[in-house]
């Protein structure tokens, strides 16, 4: 079969590859249909390896090059034990993440902070090809009015959902998003279902601030010509906003938020990056303001379907273009030289 591997940075490559084996009790596979590109895929295309490990995993003793791509969509080929209401032959997603099951986190059900947890894509072989292993407990069978494409999304969706839900954001609290890209999208959205009454978004490219005001975002600035903590400031009664979830990853703009949320206020970081962070802890303290952590998901995919298929998430506003998995080499070179141009991008290995 064909697959999109990655064999180190800047190095891609549609190789032809063995079909995945028959699937072991933990296991199952699935024949592709729809797979997104992660701002994770495209890190470690640029200067990775970061997620990858150049050895083998210690979980699931892969190790590249492999396949990328956790943000899918298919069908189920096999199962390698029974699975309540999931038959082969179901359209599914899945929640990508490999845990052990038996560590402290696991059984607390804490599976994605897991020592050993690693995501498909990234410590397995990914879904940037034309069939896929995956963990049996993530598996999510699809409604039949939750298409392919939308289940595709679901994963990036479940990371704004888990950040929101770390954040407690409630019925008429003011939000603001830092970074407007797929994942602070998905925090707009999924903070709009909480609730929130003022949405205000900081991201710096001008095409993205408009998708936002499309779908109904308070007010978008650009952070490079407006002092955003001020501005918010004073949309909020010269309070602030009530919760701030970084999206970007950047130390230094993590730190800001700090200085932009509300006394007794939260932010959250959602943005996977690298570096350390300057804080005054007497921004913190005497204000008594919290900062948490949030990574990807714990059981938000299933509720994102849920909320797919009764129609009240509504996530075609994040979908901005399809390509085949023979396009993949050049999709990441053009999403690496206009990061404007798209939010989310998804791969078919059955062709357009």
């Amino acid at each position: 079969m064909k697959a999109l591997r990655w064999h180190g940075a800047r190095d891609l490559r549609l190789d032809e590859v063995p079909d995945p084996p028959q699937p072991r009790p933990h296991e199952a596979v699935v024949e592709v249909s729809w797979c997104g590109v992660c701002g994770t895929d495209l890190h470690e295309f640029l200067e990775g390896p970061h997620m990858i490990r150049t050895g083998p995993h210690p979980l699931t003793g892969a190790e590249p090059p492999l396949a990328l791509g956790h943000e899918f969509s298919g069908t189920v080929l096999a199962l390698g034990s029974e699975v309540p209401g999931i038959e082969v032959g179901d359209r599914v997603t899945a929640d990508p993440v490999w845990r052990c099951g038996v560590c402290y986190w696991c059984l607390r059900g804490e599976y994605h902070i897991c020592p050993k947890s690693g995501s498909v894509g990234l410590a397995s072989a990914g879904a940037f090809a034309e069939r896929v292993t995956v963990p049996l407990a993530g598996l999510v069978r699809l409604p039949d009015n939750v298409t392919d494409e939308m289940a595709a999304l679901a994963e990036p969706l479940a990371v704004g959902l888990h950040a929101v839900t770390r954040a407690g954001v409630r019925p008429g609290d003011n939000v603001l998003v830092v970074g407007g890209g797929p994942i602070g999208f998905a925090v707009v959205l999924a903070a709009r279902l909480a609730g929130a009454a003022g949405l205000y978004v900081s991201e710096p490219l001008k095409e993205r601030r408009e998708r936002l005001l499309e779908i109904g975002v308070t007010e978008a600035f650009d952070p490079g010509e407006t002092d955003v903590r001020r501005e918010v400031f004073l949309r909020t009664g010269r309070i602030g906003p009530d919760v701030v979830i970084d999206a970007t990853g950047v130390a230094a703009l993590a730190g800001q938020a700090v200085a932009t949320v509300r006394r007794g206020g939260r932010v959250v970081l959602a943005g996977v990056g690298h570096g350390n962070i300057e804080v005054d802890m007497g921004q913190l303290v005497f204000y008594e303001r919290t900062v948490l952590g949030t990574l990807g998901y714990n059981f938000d995919i299933p509720r994102v379907i849920d909320l797919m298929s009764t129609g009240r998430l509504d996530a075609s506003p994040l979908l901005t273009g399809r390509f085949s998995l023979a396009q993949g080499i050049g999709v990441f070179g053009d999403l690496t030289a206009d990061r404007a141009r798209h939010l989310k991008v998804l791969l078919t290995p059955k062709g357009l």
